[in-house]
């Protein structure tokens, strides 16, 4: 699959802020994200990543006394004038510890689909082929879609996921440290994954690895107390400004 490198901003976040009750989690926040590129957002636990991740599927307001603000735009448009569902299935999110659904490998990437009217027997099996080739399971199944998901290695059921997340065909996939539950095989089998998908798909993955972030980011944003610390390309933050950005940001700690 080839990457399409797209100048235009699949998301655009200006001035996000959030909050749970009174307290503010999330200031000013500014981001893009474009096809044919990652975006990692990195940070110290507790800066606001996956809060972040949360504002932009809009599952953040699901949570009782919790608000954001801000503009944020899908596509070029208002993602607070859609409708909340109709987001959620334009942007994928895929969870740090793997949720497969108690079903089939099938059931579980057709859910979503059947929910939204699909109902072509032909479709939703080749939606099903093609998806599960994306993240390398289509052969290590040997074609048995028939199988429980919950039979499947903890590395596969996340590959499962990001099948599934992919099924609707999103705009934009988040990933809240996909891959911190994994073994180091599965890991890199799962960034694997990310670089192929985001030929097609704006990706924007929270990571606590910096070494990760450095192996699959085309572009950074560093958080710190909910606040953007710094952002600019991967290759400028790693090569240019360690010391000086990372230093601070993790204390002096770097990973």
């Amino acid at each position: 699959m080839d990457a399409v490198v797209s100048d235009e901003n699949i998301l655009e976040v200006r001035g996000l802020s959030a909050w749970y009750g009174k307290r503010q989690v999330l200031r000013d926040v500014d981001l893009d994200a474009s096809i044919g590129r990652v975006t990692a957002i990195i940070g110290p636990s507790g800066c606001g990543k996956s809060t972040l991740l949360s504002c932009l599927n809009r599952t953040l307001e699901l949570v009782p006394k919790t608000r954001w603000a801000g503009e944020v735009k899908l596509s070029g448009q208002d993602m607070a004038a859609l409708d909340a569902d109709a987001v959620r299935s334009r942007v994928g999110m895929v969870m740090q510890k793997p949720t497969p659904f108690p079903f089939s490998v099938e059931r579980n990437i057709t859910y979503a689909l059947r929910y939204r009217g699909i109902r072509k027997r032909s479709e939703l099996s080749r939606i099903v082929r093609e998806q599960l080739s994306v993240v390398g399971l289509l052969d290590e199944l040997e074609g048995d879609v028939s199988r429980s998901a919950l039979e499947l290695s903890g590395g596969q059921q996340q590959r499962l996921c990001i099948a599934r997340a992919l099924a609707t065909n999103p705009a934009v996939l988040l990933l809240d440290e996909p891959c911190s539950a994994l073994d180091v095989a599965s890991s890199a089998q799962v960034e694997e994954v990310l670089a192929r998908v985001s030929a097609q798909t704006a990706v924007v993955v929270v990571t606590h690895n910096l070494a990760q972030a450095r192996r699959i980011a085309d572009n950074v944003v560093c958080l710190q107390q909910g606040e953007v610390a710094w952002c600019g390309s991967a290759r400028d933050l790693f090569e240019s400004h360690r010391e000086s950005v990372l230093g601070p940001l993790y204390g002096g700690e770097l990973l």
